[in-house]
């Protein structure tokens, strides 16, 4: 896919709230592209820019080729989608759906024919006469994205679209969304703080904080390696451990000390060098739990530990499981029926293991950064 959405060098400042701070991206034609970050990191703010609802301090958006960056909103070929659905209250969801087409005046066998298809793509011809009123929030939702689609924009914005629907619509409309972007193919700018949503739904996602670009991926290179210890604890739950690097061979591996635990090995992809301070991060499922030892080759960390507390889900169990002065959250997959042996329990003692490639090691972490994560410590 080619380069087509661009911010280059933007920034936007409100009084001393620096929202955007010279944020350079490129979005690719046909893309389903996600900027993600807690309230107030900017993410909005880089949507209203491209909207023409604010006018950037510095930088030029332009899109396949053309800045658009003095072009007021109504110029743009760009649609919003809000999280209020904004749908007239008074029109039934065939006339909200034409309505920009009658705005511009297109003839009206091109409006029914348009309506038609829109109708179709969303799944809701059954309900075309009914009021907003009428109808569930689900399917304002789809009414929203008809009416916005139907003026066949460059790029559709989604700020935070499903905020207001409960957790199995939305779950639902995830899906529905995904399907209808694979059918029309247009550029997708998705704006969430769900992290959830991003990552079920994105091509690459741009994990934002304060303003700029933490880090910028495809999903799975988000999750797997994240490059601060901001976008580990965002995306998803981890576990952080302080250490220090004690032996960097010319291996792919390093020992790290860590307090109360035995040399723990890591790949060392971040070629630190002996006496570095580094933060290392362990995703729950990555863990593996047992009540008796077990015999592992030499690419593995084992430590014992005590079960503090157990919850099961169904699918899965996590455990808190205490470790020294740490307390690590473990997550296990049920992927047998587990009836059939004694399941682990509260106060048992366990031995925690994990591969030496599923440890990832970052910076230290800022001030800044430790107010905004929760530390598995105590």
């Amino acid at each position: 896919m080619e380069e087509f959405l661009e911010f280059n060098d933007v920034s936007k400042h409100y009084g001393r709230i620096h929202a955007a701070e010279h944020v350079s991206l490129s979005i690719k034609r046909g893309e389903f592209f996600s900027l993600l970050g807690p309230s107030g990191c900017g993410k909005t703010t880089l949507l209203r820019v491209l909207a023409g609802f604010e006018y950037p301090d510095t930088g030029r958006v332009s899109i396949d080729g053309a800045d658009i960056t003095d072009l007021p909103p109504n110029k743009r070929k760009v649609n919003t989608i809000f999280q209020n659905y904004a749908l007239f209250p008074h029109l039934t969801v065939r006339e909200n759906i034409a309505f920009g087409l009658r705005i511009a005046r297109r003839p009206e066998t091109e409006i029914r024919s348009e309506v038609n298809r829109m109708l179709a793509l969303t799944q809701m011809d059954e309900h075309a006469d009914k009021k907003p009123h009428q109808i569930s929030g689900g399917q304002k939702q789809r009414v929203a994205i008809a009416r916005a689609l139907i003026n066949k924009p460059d790029v559709l914005l989604l700020d935070e679209p499903l905020a207001a629907l409960d957790l199995k619509l939305r779950q639902r409309m995830l899906l529905e969304l995904d399907q209808i972007h694979d059918r029309v193919g247009i550029t997708f700018l998705y704006v969430t703080h769900d992290q959830g949503e991003a990552m079920s739904l994105s091509d690459r996602i741009a994990v934002m904080n304060n303003g700029r670009i933490e880090q910028l991926g495809t999903p799975a290179e988000i999750y797997e390696a994240p490059n601060s210890s901001f976008v580990a604890a965002f995306i998803g739950d981890t576990n952080f451990f302080d250490g220090t690097v004690q032996a960097a061979p010319a291996t792919d591996y390093c020992r790290l000390q860590i307090d109360g635990f035995p040399e723990v090995l890591c790949f060392n992809d971040k070629t630190k060098s002996v006496g570095d301070l580094v933060h290392l991060s362990v995703r729950p499922e990555k863990f593996r739990l047992s009540t008796s030892k077990p015999t592992l080759d030499p690419l593995h960390n084992l430590v014992p530990g005590r079960v503090e507390e157990v919850v099961y889900l169904g699918s899965q169990t996590k455990y808190l499981v205490r470790v020294q002065e740490y307390r690590l959250s473990i997550a296990q997959q049920h992927s047998r029926f587990i009836l059939d042996e004694r399941p682990i329990r509260w106060e048992d003692d366990v031995w925690v293991w994990w591969h030496a490639d599923d440890g990832y090691m970052l910076d230290r972490y800022s001030e800044q950064d430790e107010a905004l994560m929760e530390l598995p410590t105590e």
